[in-house]
């Protein structure tokens, strides 16, 4: 599926993109299906807010009980000091997930695609075990900042295998929150590992190293259909969206079988519904 080039590039960068990876219909597909579940969210189930700020405070039951199931998170902004919403629901949700890929089928048809099993056997996932999906709606207006992270502070193995599957469903630009990242960074050590015991969680310092700046990381301002792979410890930003133009997107963490995955981290799965691949 991957060229040799495409391969190399990964291997020394960190991330790939792959423009026109999904079609405008597959992506208006996921698109729908997406406001059909926020439509059907009764906000009275849960006012859970998304945050990677402070996140051993804001995380709660609702989000940690949501590694099999499909839940609705709040963006940061969402609610006035009244506590009521600033506006309408559909433009208040930060984030679907965590088990789309397994339990919806217009997300299970994009998600498990023979291209996509394809990409993934030539990153190195030999046997793909896809974790978590998210889809991510980047509000316009309130659309909440991304923190500089690894995705392996949160998907940790033995060793480190973890990779991400990034779906632009709009266009990714500067005005409206695309991601920054740091190309050759995957080579920086783990610098943080998100820890679950329980019902609680923790933040765990690993490594001093500061972050990236804009000395170092550039913007991947990419366009509706492409998809950004990036490796797990690829240290990744998005600032927030004050734009009027929301940035969907939908993305995938997937782990390699033959690597021990840390019965540490926060999703976990049992064989009530089994982690699976690609295909």
């Amino acid at each position: 599926m991957l060229t040799p080039a495409q391969k190399e590039h990964y291997v020394r960068e960190g991330y790939l993109v792959l423009p026109d990876f999904k079609s405008a219909e597959q992506i208006a597909a996921l698109r729908e299906r997406a406001a059909q579940i926020v439509d059907a969210f009764d906000p009275a189930e849960s006012v859970s807010i998304f945050t990677t700020q402070d996140q051993e405070k804001t995380t709660d039951d609702y989000f940690l009980g949501s590694a099999d199931k499909i839940r609705c998170f709040f963006e940061e902004e969402a609610f006035g000091p009244d506590g009521q919403l600033r506006q309408d629901k559909s433009l208040s949700i930060n984030k679907i997930g965590h088990a789309l890929h397994d339990l919806d089928p217009v997300f299970i048809a994009f998600s498990r695609d023979p291209r996509l099993a394809a990409v993934a056997e030539d990153l190195g996932l030999a046997d793909a075990q896809i974790w978590q999906s998210m889809y991510i709606f980047k509000q316009p207006g309130i659309g909440g900042e991304v923190r500089w992270h690894q995705d392996a502070t949160y998907f940790d193995s033995t060793p480190i295998s973890v990779t991400t599957f990034w779906f632009a469903l709009e266009d990714a630009t500067l005005d409206n929150g695309c991601m920054w990242a740091e190309p050759g960074g995957h080579r920086s050590p783990l610098r943080e590992r998100f820890i679950r015991e329980g019902d609680k969680v923790r933040v765990e310092k690993l490594d001093a190293m500061p972050w990236p700046d804009d000395s170092t990381a550039i913007p991947l301002e990419v366009k509706a259909g492409s998809l950004v792979c990036f490796h797990g410890l690829l240290p990744h930003y998005s600032a927030p969206n004050r734009s009027p133009v929301s940035r969907h997107a939908y993305t995938l963490h997937a782990t390699d079988g033959r690597t021990e995955y840390s019965a540490k981290n926060w999703i976990q799965r049992d064989s009530s519904l089994p982690v699976r691949g690609f295909r």
